[in-house]
């Protein structure tokens, strides 16, 4: 499968979750065995070889594919989650998004110093939740080699928020 044939597995929800956004709703291709299997082949590929030590994974979406790569590149799988949803010790951030704003937290055990990060999420639109995790990140002490996106939303310019880091996404949008 070609980007072309996984951006036609994603539906498009008007007005969702607030009156004028664009939903990108990945669910129509999760559902898909083959989208699914490729994607995860894909991803497997380009980050094998790599050294990845952990792989973080942005609530809740972005918990499918880092999931799948930690296992497949035997590495630990680190979830960042909204604030209250992890019981230990956190480290929070704030941060904007395109409609409103919200924190996330991880452990603060999550990640050693200098440990080898990727980050995965499911969307890259403004970039604020990418930016607040590469923050989090940080100030645990890991090194991040790279972020990883299913779908970019180039028009909202949140790869400049990225600046700096090797930065993929399988699906662009205008």
């Amino acid at each position: 499968m070609t980007a072309l044939d996984y951006r036609s597995l994603i539906r498009e929800v008007p007005d969702f979750p607030k009156p004028g956004i664009l939903f990108y709703d990945i669910t129509t291709l999760l559902k898909n065995s083959t989208a699914m299997r490729n994607l995860s082949d894909e991803l497997t590929e380009r980050y094998q070889g790599r050294r990845v030590e952990k792989v973080v994974g942005i609530e809740s979406r972005g918990f499918i594919f880092a999931g799948i790569l930690a296992a497949r590149l035997g590495a630990g799988f680190v979830p960042v989650r909204k604030p209250g949803k992890l019981p230990a010790d956190c480290y929070e951030v704030k941060y904007s998004l395109e409609y409103g704003a919200n924190s996330l937290a991880v452990h603060r055990d999550a990640i050693g110093m200098g440990e080898r990060v990727l980050i995965i999420d499911d969307l890259l639109a403004t970039g604020g939740t990418a930016g607040a995790t590469v923050n989090l990140v940080r100030q645990l002490g890991g090194e991040i080699i790279g972020l990883d996106f299913l779908v970019e939303l180039k028009s909202l310019n949140g790869r400049e928020k990225l600046a700096g880091y090797d930065v993929h996404s399988t699906i662009m949008y205008p």
